[in-house]
């Protein structure tokens, strides 16, 4: 993690958003009396009042936010605040048009949204740099701050000249030479070879020979996650000049755009924004904090942004209902989260997000019901806190996540335009989520000698090192759990053998042929005894050295294999040759021996993180029925200041949090 400092927080921080410049000083008064009612301890402030901050180039004017600064320190509340370049003024997109960014059909944007900057326009990083310094400069020493912001939701992509000049330099750098690039890119297929660097285009919609050709495709892909990257690092390098608190940005809840490992190393802490739809099931929530966690090796994260009742945005914007705020908020805790923050704090009168919902709504009152929630809430928090913060997830597993291999596999032309890879790691994940065992998600670069057991759900890419790691890994006794479409390619997207390539000598197999399926349709798979379906893809498989667990059960290739084991020194490689079930990976999940948090009904989200001195358990309820799990002895309920052991009921849409020292 380059030149990032560790950060472990001084309470569960809980708040959110707050746009103060909307608001009247009679309005800012009473929000304080209604924080402090809140329990509220941390406001995000001034996201998007770059105009204000500067109205003219290089003239300043900090007064309001001066005196909000002020006023939360005297009434405690701290300030994450954040610098306001995700919405650049007027006069900037006037003045210096270039910095506006080039959509992918190649029109200029106008002024007016937010996040649309080149992120590469060398006008918008000397004035986001200047912004960031000044607030740096200004309120390094104050004691409202506790932790800064930069930007927001980073995602742009962007085919200007700007950007297409620097994709070359990016290029050069990587490859070195035409030849190299021209090997790389395999451009001998469809004759597209190159032989100047001024050949060069960005795979915008006016290249279709750049945008269908994958492996430009995924390092333009690559070339925009560096370039974000650099533009974040642009402002924290400004910030760490002059203040020593934790630097992030948050992370938008559709975190494919970016690679967000990379974004991650960057960060001296991750942000991210909690939107989940309400058809989503809970075990896909879960997914994503782990994967946030996962980002910088299982430290803690923020949940920067959620939603106290509905959203604005989505078709239809359903009201969360009673509870269900207080649930999605310990459940990002239970995963990581050293935070619990809201968009946002008063509901805007008007725009676009007005109306979005709010811990204060338009009525301004203390005792609506989103209101009462979000007190008794911070209350918890309150109490617990100390026996929360810092502590960390334990895992067995691990499941490889990738963000080329990502990109990779849905750009690719076949097998089945329906694949989808974060759909396919939750088939996985789900099996563990209901087994009650906390998995890591690990990158392909990571140590994972400590890990019984490896799960690569679709890692279609395998990038150098990875073949070797895995083949020492299950030699010297880990189990690996391979799927299907893993260890096709190489980093460069180009097939590396017979299938499954980098995992044949590891599984002990071959893939002769892989049917694809339309969304419609099922396969299944027969095994002991039971039988599971699958769908999209189906290989047929030829064992060598595998043994065969289980078998499709329908087409030409009825009776062939689709699951398999095969002994490889002192380990075993499992694989499942579709896209299975998540009741098929929990029954082989089964014969691998892993042990559960806890003894827990189905239906129950458990999960333990802990330190050198103490555990926490977290047990929610996301049913309609109470449901009981098994608590072993030694457990402590801070909320209900009890002791708690054995055979325990968990009310329906319950959070129980319990504790217990460790002795040596």
């Amino acid at each position: 993690m380059d030149k990032t400092i560790p950060v472990k927080l001084d309470r569960i921080y809980f708040g959110g958003d707050y746009n103060p410049d909307q608001w009247d000083e009679k309005t800012i008064n009473e929000d304080m009396r209604l924080f402090q009612k809140a329990h509220i301890n941390l406001v995000t402030l001034p996201v998007f009042s770059w105009a204000k901050l500067e109205p003219k180039e290089g003239v300043y004017d900090f007064g309001w936010l001066d005196s909000i600064m002020d006023k939360l320190a005297e009434n405690g509340i701290g300030v994450n605040l954040a610098t306001p370049t995700v919405a650049q003024p007027a006069w900037m997109s006037r003045k210096y048009p270039e910095v506006l960014d080039v959509d992918i059909q190649g029109r200029r944007r106008t002024h007016g949204m937010r996040v649309h900057f080149c992120y590469n326009s060398p006008k918008y990083l000397e004035r986001a740099r200047a912004i960031a310094s000044e607030m740096a400069k200004r309120y390094a020493k104050h004691p409202a701050l506790k932790l800064w912001h930069v930007a927001n939701e980073y995602g742009t992509y962007c085919y200007c000249p700007i950007c297409r000049g620097k994709f070359i330099l990016w290029l050069k750098n990587r490859y070195g030479s035409m030849e190299k690039l021209n090997e790389r890119w395999y451009t001998a297929f469809w004759g597209r070879t190159l032989y100047d660097w001024e050949e060069i285009n960005l795979p915008d919609e006016t290249n279709d020979d750049f945008r269908f050709n994958p492996t430009v495709q995924l390092d333009y892909l690559r070339f925009v996650t560096d370039s974000t990257a650099a533009c974040f690092r642009n402002e924290y390098d400004a910030i760490r000049q002059y203040s020593d608190k934790p630097i992030q940005t948050n992370m938008s809840g559709f975190i494919k755009k970016l690679d967000q490992f990379v974004m991650a190393s960057n960060m001296d802490i991750v942000g991210w924004d909690n939107y989940p739809w309400p058809t989503q099931e809970m075990s896909f929530v879960a997914m994503k904090h782990d994967i946030m966690r996962g980002l910088r090796g299982g430290q803690s994260f923020l949940l920067a942004e959620q939603s106290p009742n509905q959203q604005n945005w989505q078709p239809y914007n359903v009201l969360k209902r009673p509870g269900e705020v207080r649930r999605l908020s310990w459940q990002a805790i239970a995963h990581g989260a050293d935070s619990c923050l809201y968009f946002q704090m008063r509901q805007s009168r008007a725009g676009q997000e007005k109306f979005h919902g709010a811990v204060i709504s338009h009525s301004g009152r203390d005792d609506t019901r989103v209101f009462r929630e979000t007190e008794f809430l911070g209350k918890e928090l309150e109490t617990l806190s100390p026996h929360v913060v810092g502590k960390r997830t334990k895992a067995q597993a691990a499941i490889v996540f990738d963000w080329n291999a990502w990109w990779a596999l849905e750009n690719s032309s076949g097998p089945n335009r329906d694949i989808d890879y974060l759909d396919g790691v939750h088939s996985y994940y789900k099996a563990f989520y209901g087994r009650h065992i906390s998995v890591d998600f690990v990158s392909e670069d990571a140590d994972i000698s400590g890990y019984k057991l490896v799960v690569l759900p679709y890692t279609y890419m395998f990038r150098p090192g990875l073949k070797e790691k895995l083949d020492s890994f299950v030699r010297n006794g880990g189990t690996l759990l391979a799927g299907a479409l893993s260890g096709l390619v190489d980093e460069n997207d180009h097939v590396i053998g017979e299938f499954p390539g980098a995992l044949r000598d590891v599984l002990g197999l071959r893939i002769e042929e892989t049917d694809a399926l339309r969304k419609d349709c099922l396969n299944g798979i027969h095994m002991g005894g039971r039988e599971y379906p699958c769908r999209l893809v189906c290989d047929i498989v030829i064992p060598g050295s595998a043994k065969t667990l289980g078998c499709f059960t329908k087409e030409f290739y009825a009776g062939g294999p689709a699951v398999t084991v095969n002994e490889y020194g002192a380990g075993k490689a499992y694989y499942i040759g579709s896209v299975p079930d998540s009741a098929l990976v929990s029954d082989i999940v089964g014969k691998i021996g892993l042990s559960p948090v806890i003894r827990a009904d189905n239906g129950l989200e458990v999960t333990l993180r802990q330190d050198e001195s103490e555990q926490t358990l977290f047990i929610i309820n996301h049913t309609e029925a109470p449901l009981r799990a098994e608590l072993p002895e030694g457990f402590f309920e801070p909320l209900a200041g009890q002791t708690v052991s054995g055979s325990t009921q968990i009310a329906a849409n319950d959070v129980r949090v319990f504790v217990r020292r460790i002795t040596a």
